[in-house]
């Protein structure tokens, strides 16, 4: 069977993902309906999740009309996640201490990919691409075991990849002020978070990637102890300070 490789986007989120698929053994059609599944499981956490969507579960536990306990599945598994995120972060990542309640956007963006990865594996893909406005989770690298090369770029100079990480499976995310400008707060003060402009975190799981991103942004340099924790040894950063364009990572 010749090589199959699938490319789509779609849009939700307030953005677009997107996915590029390939295979030696799945047809065209097998990885095309795993897409279409991803479609719909993408559309099914906008419904659930969105903070934008007034009858969304999250937007009702924010408001106090609905339980946790009465919630899917999926957000419970979130909200707990979450909390463990916001533990080995030190409180740098902290989904709650936001206006207007629990907002889980930090971090489920990662973990909705990494299941989007099970869903195609399903379908037999192989190398898998699942981008979701900067949070990308990979697995079996682009293709004859070459890895993913993923560029980053400037905060500032949407044109200008300033780094490239190359990646055969895990999870990269990247926060800042990309997408939504300065729309990240330090939950210590509750002002604009200042520690970062641009901050990367690799690893095996997507939303604790996703998560420490955001974290770093709040904490920068103050905040690079986090990678020495046990817990956090397959993860590592990249980040870009506040001011200047001087970059670093902990280790």
């Amino acid at each position: 069977m010749s090589r199959a490789r699938l490319r789509a986007e779609i849009e939700t989120w307030g953005t677009v993902i997107f996915i590029d698929v390939a295979s030696q053994l799945a047809s065209e059609d097998a990885l095309q309906n795993g897409i279409d599944e991803c479609r719909e499981y993408f559309y099914y956490i906008n419904e659930v999740f969105s903070t934008y969507i007034p009858e969304s579960q999250i937007s009702l536990l924010r408001s106090g009309k609905l339980k946790l306990s009465d919630c899917d599945e999926s957000v419970r598994q979130v909200w707990d996640a979450c909390l463990y995120a916001k533990t080995v972060s030190d409180g740098f990542f902290d989904p709650w201490c936001v206006e207007g309640g629990f907002d889980p956007s930090g971090y489920v963006k990662g973990w909705a990919a990494d299941r989007g990865i099970e869903i195609l594996k399903k379908y037999g893909a192989e190398n898998i691409q699942i981008n979701c406005g900067g949070d990308l989770a990979l697995a079996g690298g682009f293709e004859n075991n070459l890895p993913w090369s993923i560029g980053i770029r400037h905060p500032e100079e949407a044109h200008t990849v300033v780094k490239v990480f190359d990646i055969t499976d895990g999870a990269i995310a990247t926060s800042g002020t990309y997408e939504r400008g300065a729309h990240i707060r330090d939950p210590h003060t509750g002002l604009i978070a200042l520690g970062a402009r641009s901050a990367t975190v690799y690893g095996p799981d997507g939303g604790l990637a996703d998560a420490l991103a955001t974290a770093m942004v709040v904490s920068g340099r103050d905040g690079a102890y986090l990678f020495m924790k046990p817990e956090l040894a397959e993860y590592n950063c990249w980040v870009i300070d506040r001011h200047g364009d001087q970059a670093w990572s902990p280790r």
